[in-house]
């Protein structure tokens, strides 16, 4: 009879550590997916701007020899444009569903809504109010928590942002290093 309850006990505890091992992937994955989502619609988004225009940045002061420190940075990359697009980049995570890997379990976030209005493969999505406020709330606390590196990378970086600021400067997105760039 003890043996009994011992081995139930341990049962419970195994189910219980598999469930939290569980919840913990899911919660990274969430996490993984804003990041990478968040980082598509940034791109997106410093696309949509003219590349000639520009904006004057530093200081309108003038120095004692007369002259000022002033320069032209593009004004999609520029701080405040950046400041100006973080506003509302996790309003467009309504814009994407669930997808799970049939042979790793893992989820990831794909685009159910197109930019251009054309129709969208949507057989392997999964369509949940839940995971979208799951993914905006995941949204959210990224750009709070890491809005400098956010800005420091897309004022800067225009080469594989996703793995830089997700996966090797936040740490968000550990497992993605071995995902394809197409998937977030």
């Amino acid at each position: 009879m003890r043996e009994a309850a011992l081995l139930l006990a341990s049962c419970v505890v195994l189910c219980l550590l598999l469930s939290l091992g569980q919840a913990a992937r899911q919660g990274q994955d969430i996490r993984c997916g804003a990041c990478r989502a968040l980082v598509d619609e940034m791109e997106w988004a410093i696309s949509q701007v003219d590349p000639k225009k520009m904006i004057q940045t530093g200081s309108f002061r003038i120095n004692p020899d007369g002259s000022q420190s002033i320069r032209e940075v593009p004004l999609a990359r520029s701080e405040g444009n950046l400041l100006e697009l973080m506003e509302s980049v996790c309003e467009r995570m309504e814009d994407y569903g669930e997808r799970t890997d049939s042979s790793t379990n893992r989820k990831s976030y794909i685009r159910i809504k197109s930019r251009s209005g054309e129709a969208m493969d949507l057989s392997e999505a999964t369509l949940d109010s839940r995971v979208t406020a799951s993914l905006k709330f995941a949204c959210e606390t990224i750009v709070e928590q890491h809005e400098d590196e956010i800005i420091e990378f897309f004022a800067h970086e225009t080469d594989n942002v996703k793995d830089k600021l997700c996966s090797k400067r936040t740490d968000l997105c550990d497992h993605a290093l071995k995902m394809p760039h197409d998937e977030l």
